[in-house]
């Protein structure tokens, strides 16, 4: 006769609150590098470093993911992104 054992985990449901709003921005034929890097770094605040790897991810991939965060904050940065003519979206 065998015995088997039976494990039981206790797994806590709480969650850290997640910030899962992002603003993307999508590639145009429109905007300059210059302009992009500019304008992120103006309006999402990133350095000049951050600014230069996301154009150059939207430019090779078609969109970037460059700012996440609570959606009262994203929203005023996208209407100042899209003001600035680029292409944005809150997802």
């Amino acid at each position: 006769m065998s015995t088997k054992e039976k494990v039981r985990e206790k797994v806590s449901r709480k969650e850290a609150p997640t910030l899962n709003n992002e603003i993307i921005v999508y590639n145009d034929d429109v905007n300059t590098f210059d302009h992009v890097i500019e304008t992120l770094m103006r309006v999402c605040e990133h350095t000049a470093e951050q600014a230069e790897q996301c154009s150059l991810i939207v430019h090779y991939n078609g969109k970037c993911t460059v700012k996440t965060g609570p959606l009262d904050k994203l929203k005023p940065q996208c209407t100042q992104l899209l003001e600035a003519g680029l292409s944005a979206e809150i997802v």
